[in-house]
């Protein structure tokens, strides 16, 4: 192995980091939702775009099928994942539960500077809002909501949290000719900031709940009405 931690090809070794850096790079995009639920991945191609070997690459999609972010199938090759309606379900779900408990304790142990961060989101969500930016809003939005997990200092809680794949079955359920933001959404982050604010547990976690609850709702809407229409073409 070189200095800089490159494939050994004389050796057969890989270095950690380099397949770790290829396992975080690829499992990122794939929860960007810049990739196509069933869009097939090729070796060759990930290969030259995280500059590994196809050895090194190969362990990194086997992990990444293990965890569930992609499939792989005999004359399929590897694809990225895609849900059906009940296991989209179960993810949002999970995610109304795990998020509220991490709402609660932001409530109980951010720090005045946290929430001096998640007002300046809220902010500048708000001036999105104001100005039609969807792509702004959307930011500030997933940043709002990372914030107050780490505002929480749970990490049991946030691991699990980083387990779901929530924003892949956003990738593919989300109504993308709906106005955004939702109707009600920006309100009901303010909800979530006025109860962290006052140090209120069980109200920031009620918020966040309804807050979850209800993006919930209009995704398993829009999945039903298509399921809908399928079965009547």
């Amino acid at each position: 192995m070189d200095s800089n931690g490159f494939d050994d090809a004389a050796t057969g070794k890989t270095s950690p980091t380099r397949q770790s850096q290829a396992y975080e790079g690829l499992r990122s995009l794939l929860l960007s939702g810049s990739i196509e639920p069933g869009a097939r991945l090729t070796e060759a191609d990930l290969t030259r775009m995280f500059n590994v070997s196809r050895s090194t690459m190969r362990a990194v999609l086997v992990r990444l099928t293990q965890e569930g972010y992609v499939t792989s199938e005999v004359n399929r090759g590897v694809r990225t994942r895609s849900f059906s309606v009940e296991e989209a379900a179960d993810i949002l779900e999970a995610r109304e539960t795990l998020e509220s408990a991490l709402a609660g304790k932001a409530a109980e142990r951010a720090t005045d500077a946290e929430i001096a961060e998640l007002r300046h989101t809220l902010e500048e969500m708000e001036d999105c809002k104001s100005r039609g930016d969807q792509a702004g809003y959307s930011r500030g939005n997933r940043r709002f909501h990372q914030q107050v997990k780490e505002a929480a200092h749970q990490q049991t809680l946030a691991r699990a949290h980083e387990t779901l794949l929530y924003p892949m079955v956003m990738r593919q359920y989300r109504n993308l000719s709906a106005p955004h933001p939702r109707a009600g959404s920006l309100e009901e982050h303010q909800a979530i900031l006025l109860a962290i604010l006052t140090r209120n547990p069980p109200a920031a976690a009620a918020a966040m709940r309804h807050h979850v609850a209800a993006a919930r709702q209009a995704l398993m809407l829009l999945a039903q009405r298509e399921g809908a229409a399928a079965e009547d073409s």
